[in-house]
């Protein structure tokens, strides 16, 4: 599996905007078949920084993801509440297995 972690830092007075507009998205995305796990985390201490954890079944289901109209949407909206643009880092899932044994 590939776990993507995606750092977004939101204005202040957007934070409530983005959440709305993400828990939309992640709602949408865990109905995807390449997507295992789509995870919406708040920093505890400061509530404008947020990491999304996406953890997709096949390498291509991250470019699947991004030809979604939910994703699409997700993206527009979203765009102008960033204080800065998102960070992703890619990783390779190593324990639990993949298969869950």
């Amino acid at each position: 599996m590939l776990v993507v972690l995606v750092s977004v830092n939101v204005k202040p007075d957007r934070v409530r905007d983005f959440t709305q507009a993400t828990l939309i998205n992640a709602r949408a995305s865990v109905a995807e078949p390449g997507i295992a796990r789509f995870d919406v985390l708040q920093q505890q201490g400061d509530p404008c920084r947020f990491t999304l954890v996406e953890v997709y079944r096949t390498a291509d289901a991250p470019a699947a993801h991004k030809q979604t109209s939910h994703y699409a949407a997700w993206r527009d909206a979203v765009e102008e509440m960033m204080a800065e643009p998102r960070q992703s880092t890619k990783l390779e899932n190593l324990f639990p297995a993949d298969d869950g044994l």
